[in-house]
């Protein structure tokens, strides 16, 4: 209309005449009443000259500049990509910063309702016990389409791919739930909108650590104060794990699903009878992952304050008693690792003992991951720590073998604090390896395919006669609504979480150490050499294969050769444990971002080979 357009150029030179420099004169914007005069407004200077027919001439021009501008961004990330890889990078990141949302949830507010509402109905609801949550913050979604809202360790995944594009945004976004607004009076982290009291894997020390290396690597330092004001509220966290999740007080954990919904043989946040519980290989081994992220960061602390030193070394203490509990010592009487089939598994805890359940999955590999490399320079500084460690030197922790040595150096001066012991990596990896279990060609199955012929485990103590199926697609099973499945299919965060266990394992062991995998013949393999093929495996699903045909799509989507579509992609929640196709949430799920990470690691590691 005639009133817009004049608001319209009226708007354009006020702004013209705020942002000239003095002493200048600017001619009216093409459209306005009155004489021209010498010079050219702001809005023809960025626009071009507008009128009623053609508002946004020289919008191309703009546009095309801002394009060149992202480009030069993106191509730096990953210089040397071929167009295919290049593509997936700038497309998963893109999508993930495209999949921010501001996010308002005064829960209060909410229950307490108003007159038109009827609150009485909501005040024994779900989240009743989480007055104190008011969030109003732009947070990177697990997927604007269907899950759109936080989930507390989609958000630590998220974090660690935004590194590669906005370090800022990522330690804001590792700070959103430790803020007073979300993290419980008790110390517990909200898990997800759906029931903020559930319990979701604990990654926020491990993102917040990724943040302060990539921005070390990047800028020459790392941001320690954004790394103690993580620490302080992660202080918080942690006990509230150690007295919620372990009630008998033997460092054995029962978390609950975390986040895992079906893997387990039977629903786990479901309690069983008087005198049973389930001690869990995957809870027990977040714990110790955790310990060991808290250890680290109170290193890094300890650099410039010694009263950090301390922490250190209690929270050390508390990995050992971790892995001593996980072995059957300390007086938990469970072991998690079973000597025989040598992989870690869940067991059910019973009057009269224990009874491991004999099931390859995630479950079982879970506890790789607590993993950490230390090199001799924070630890010259930390004395006390140092004669800590030589206590427990060959992994000894009251009289037992539980861990990895962490006194040891290897030839750079370097100690590992391992859960797994190096000894047992090769039977262990020999599982990951194995195309008929765990290796599928699009990367590590959530659940080996072993089971797949519905492998029972008989008559269970506490849960009856049970089994549990391979199920490489879509769930067939109706835990926690069947929405999502663990039972076979490919997940790309857990994938991404072994990739860096396997570096983080080589980086101590060297070449000097290998594995055979069957994958390719039984040939023996660094763990570095491991962590590629799994990382290739999981590019995989998006490059074109020797058919010309991406595994995430099928074979007639319109995304495999249509023009107008072909090089689209789409991030699904996770992918087939045979075909790779995507499945669950398909539009941009936040954590399948990682896949930029695994690119711009291919493509580090690649240089360092061509480089003497």
């Amino acid at each position: 209309s005639e009133a817009h357009e004049g608001a319209r150029v009226e708007a354009l030179e006020r702004l013209d005449r705020e942002l000239r420099p003095k002493g200048t004169r600017a001619k009216p914007a093409s459209g306005s009443k009155g004489p021209r005069a010498t010079g050219s407004s702001l809005a023809d200077l960025l626009f071009g000259a507008p009128t009623r027919k053609g508002s946004f001439r020289g919008f191309d021009r703009v546009l095309g500049a801002r394009r060149a501008d992202a480009d030069a961004f993106y191509e730096a990330l990953l210089p040397g990509a071929t167009p295919e890889d290049a593509g997936i990078l700038r497309q998963a990141l893109a999508g993930l910063l495209w999949s921010q949302q501001f996010y308002h949830y005064d829960v209060s507010r909410w229950l307490d309702g108003d007159a038109i509402s009827a609150p009485d109905q909501r005040k024994n609801g779900r989240n009743r016990t989480w007055r104190h949550l008011k969030a109003a913050d732009v947070i990177a979604m697990s997927d604007t389409w269907e899950y759109p809202w936080f989930a507390a360790w989609d958000q630590a995944f998220h974090c660690v791919a935004l590194t590669l594009v906005d370090l800022d945004l990522a330690k804001e976004q590792v700070e959103v739930l430790l803020s007073h607004r979300y993290q419980h009076p008790n110390g517990q982290l909200p898990a997800y909108e759906w029931a903020f009291g559930d319990v979701n894997p604990p990654l926020q020390a491990w993102a917040a650590l990724e943040c302060f290396a990539s921005e070390r690597d990047r800028r020459g330092a790392g941001d320690r104060d954004f790394l103690q004001r993580v620490f302080h509220k992660l202080l918080l966290n942690y006990p509230w794990w150690l007295n919620r999740k372990d009630p008998d007080g033997r460092a054995v954990f029962e978390g609950g699903f975390l986040g895992l919904d079906n893997i387990s043989v039977y629903d786990r946040s479901r309690p069983l009878p008087p005198g049973y519980s389930l001690k869990q290989a995957d809870a027990s081994g977040w714990m110790a992952m955790y310990a060991l992220n808290l250890t680290a960061m109170a290193i890094e602390l300890a650099q410039n304050d010694p009263a950090y030193e301390d922490l250190a070394i209690q929270l050390h203490s508390q990995f050992f008693a971790i892995a001593e509990a996980m072995h059957g010592w300390g007086g938990s009487d469970v072991s998690l690792w079973d000597p025989e089939d040598r992989f870690f598994k869940d067991a059910v805890a019973t009057p009269g003992g224990s009874h491991p359940l004999s099931v390859f999955s995630w479950v079982g590999l879970i506890p790789l991951f607590g993993a950490e490399v230390v090199g001799p320079g924070p630890l010259a500084k930390l004395p006390r720590y140092r004669e800590f460690l030589q206590s427990h030197a060959g992994g000894v922790y009251n009289g037992h073998f539980v861990c990895a040595c962490p006194h040891t150096e290897n030839p750079r001066g370097e100690h590992l604090f391992s859960l797994a012991l190096p000894t047992n990596l090769p039977d262990i990896l020999a599982r990951v390896l194995d195309e008929a279990e765990f290796f599928s060609p699009g990367g590590v199955r959530a659940l080996s395919r072993a089971h797949r012929d519905g492998h029972s485990l008989g008559d269970v103590p506490g849960l009856g006669d049970v089994s549990i199926p391979y199920e490489p697609g879509e769930s067939e099973s109706g835990l926690f609504g069947g929405n999502s499945n663990w039972r076979g299919p490919v997940w790309m965060p857990l994938n991404f979480l072994l990739v860096r266990a396997l570096e983080t394992l080589h980086r101590y062991l060297t070449d000097s150490f290998t594995v055979a995998a069957p994958a390719v013949g039984r040939q023996p393999v660094t763990l570095g050499e491991a962590a590629d093929l799994l990382s290739g495996r999981l590019i995989g699903l998006f490059r074109r294969n020797d058919r010309g045909l991406r595994p995430v799509f099928p074979e007639d989507s319109p995304f495999q050769a249509d023009p107008h579509w072909e090089d689209l992609l789409l991030f699904h929640e996770y992918f087939h444990g045979e075909t790779g196709l995507g499945l669950g949430a398909s539009h941009q799920t936040g954590w399948t971002a990682l896949v930029a990470n695994l690119l711009v690691r291919e493509y580090a590691r690649r240089g360092r080979k061509e480089t003497p």
